[in-house]
């Protein structure tokens, strides 16, 4: 009945838009139709209309806006799965090393639990099929591992200390997302929440969190949206409505077909008193804007981070007759105040795309003064604190990016998955023994501490050809050879292996070349202070790794907390009476 009357509505609407604009969209349908027969008819090989046809309504989206889209039919339950809550399958958590399938967490009640099925299994065959080389991708796992509730599969593993592989017979279950990564008390006062998406399951998470940590005393909260690209709107206007008291706008969607729609407070919430800081960062997006923008205007709590991504365009699903769909964008985004959340996207998708690196390139991620806004875009919260419209919610207070997690050879240690392999390695040598030590994250903190593992993990990257004091000099021993060559006309320039070579080939030469060497050295100590600061990080990403391999993901956020420049910031201002002075007004 409810495709009927869509049915009817698109042929309504169809025939309104067609009275209005007849001309334009009779050509437009007319050109379409024409193409696609003459290629039937007339093309020289045999052609597939239907992923012609798709791919055309992709690039008639694409001339809209960013996230108008066509999802394939066979795309649109994957699409849905992260923010619907749950799949069916075994109820494992997986990581690829050496070729082959390690199971890093198995999920609690899941069907694998049931079995026995353990952390640090490696999955060698499921059915009948080979389960490692360098084919097997996360698609074939989720083609192999994943299907309909009640069906079976046979999975094979090896296990750590025993010759003999392990078979399991499994039946598939229906396996939940949680998209409350994981929640705990920081003092005795401050409760800490991290949600990682609004999926349809995250009001009840959130009340289960704010439930327990309510029971161990919390009295403020940090809510932590850093990463999170958002979901349903009506996730974020539930989940608002707990933190604000009163009849309160959450936020209101509009555009031209789209008449303007409020979306208030229902019910008094579960946490409309007690301090709260909001953690966003420039990829909280939709949802997470949402939320962040109805506390700032409201001065419910502070905002505490860099600018948000900017995605304030509302996509409606419209589902064609061969079950794929379009999500069309119907309306827009706006706070309580009126800011419109939607960042500019009139230079096309490119531009639109390339926002973040833009942002980057002009300072914006490291320092708050770059940040500069049209008086056009003022707009008062509701003490009459100044806010700024066009694209995202600026927080109330900035925390640069941490560039010390830029050094080369911690990005040489992300980009070969060190940090990954290394913990997962660890884990799996070493789980045994080490949970008789700690058989729970209470007693791990002590003992992890006493294993002193940083340095056998620099050398296990040294001999992954990492090196913790490799200073790169490609840029010196460039200019310098095209210093050579265009002043000396030295053809034969090379490479030189240290600074004392570079003076020696070039005393009394030029001021130029002095002045080159000087800023090496510069950058050397640079890169030898990004170093130095990094290494606290280091230790705390592999710690946190090692706990979450050892404990689950809950325990991961409660090791890299003290590395954690807004986490740290935040408590201070929970604290002080800044907090206060920042939600003041000047009305």
């Amino acid at each position: 009945m409810k495709r009927l009357n869509l049915f009817f509505v698109l042929i309504i609407l169809n025939f309104v838009s067609f009275a209005q604009n007849k001309d334009s969209l009779h050509l437009a349908t007319t050109k379409t139709g024409q193409t696609l027969a003459l290629i039937n008819y007339f093309y020289v090989d045999t052609a597939n209309l239907e992923r012609i046809s798709e791919k055309g309504i992709e690039s008639m989206l694409k001339e809209l806006d960013p996230h108008s889209i066509f999802i394939s039919k066979d795309e649109v339950k994957k699409m849905n799965e992260p923010l619907e809550g749950n799949f069916d399958g075994i109820g494992v958590s997986f990581q690829f090393m050496n070729d082959s399938i390690h199971v890093v967490e198995v999920i609690s009640g899941g069907p694998a639990e049931k079995v026995g099925m353990l952390a640090g299994d490696i999955i060698i065959k499921v059915n009948e099929d080979v389960a490692t080389g360098d084919t097997i991708k996360n698609d074939w796992v989720f083609k192999h591992l994943r299907g309909e509730k009640g069906t079976k599969v046979k999975v094979t593993v090896k296990r750590a200390n025993r010759k003999e592989p392990i078979f399991f017979n499994i039946t598939r279950d229906k396996i939940p997302i949680h998209s409350i990564d994981t929640w705990f008390m920081v003092d005795e006062q401050i409760g800490y929440i991290r949600l990682s998406r609004f999926a349809q399951t995250s009001s009840e998470e959130f009340l289960e969190a704010i439930k327990s940590l309510k029971k161990e005393g919390m009295k403020d909260l940090i809510f932590d949206l850093r990463g999170n690209g958002g979901g349903y709107l009506n996730i974020a206007w539930e989940i608002a409505d707990h933190f604000l008291a009163g009849q309160k706008m959450i936020v209101y969607t509009e555009g031209i077909h789209s008449p303007k729609q409020p979306y208030n407070t229902m019910k008094k919430g579960i946490f409309e008193e007690g301090r709260l800081i909001i953690l966003v960062d420039e990829y909280s997006a939709s949802a997470s804007e949402i939320v962040s923008g109805a506390v700032q205007d409201w001065d419910r709590g502070v905002i505490l981070g860099r600018r948000t991504f900017g995605k304030g365009l509302v996509q409606r699903p419209f589902t064609l007759e061969d079950k794929s769909q379009i999500r069309l964008t119907t309306s827009r985004y706006y706070t309580p105040s009126g800011r419109c959340i939607q960042k500019p996207y009139e230079d096309g998708v490119e531009a639109y795309q390339n926002d973040y690196a833009e942002r980057y390139k002009q300072g914006e991620m490291t320092n708050a003064d770059s940040i500069h806004f049209a008086d056009s875009l003022k707009y008062k919260t509701n003490n009459g604190r100044i806010v700024y419209g066009g694209g995202g919610i600026m927080p109330d207070i900035f925390i640069p990016m941490d560039t010390s997690r830029a050094s080369d050879y911690l990005i040489n240690l992300r980009s070969k998955s060190l940090f990954n392999n290394y913990a997962l390695q660890w884990v799996e040598e070493n789980r045994e023994d080490f949970l008789k030590k700690a058989p729970d994250f209470k007693e791990f903190e002590k003992e992890y501490d006493k294993l002193n593992l940083l340095k056998h993990f620099e050398a296990y990257a040294e001999k992954e050809g990492v090196t913790k004091n490799e200073i790169k000099k490609e840029w010196v021993n460039q200019i310098v050879m095209d210093y050579l060559k265009k002043e000396i006309n030295d053809t034969n320039a090379v490479s030189f292996q240290s600074y004392e070579d570079y003076a020696k080939m070039l005393t009394n030469k030029d001021k130029l070349v002095a002045e080159i060497i000087e800023k090496a050295k510069k950058e050397d100590k640079n890169a030898e202070r990004l170093n130095r600061e990094s290494e606290q990080y280091i230790a705390a990403t592999l710690k946190a790794l090692i706990a979450r391999n050892l404990y689950g993901t809950k325990y991961f956020y409660m090791c890299t907390k003290e590395t954690d420049k807004e986490f740290k910031k935040a408590i201070e201002i929970l604290k002080s009476e800044e907090y206060n002075k920042i939600l003041v007004g000047t009305n």
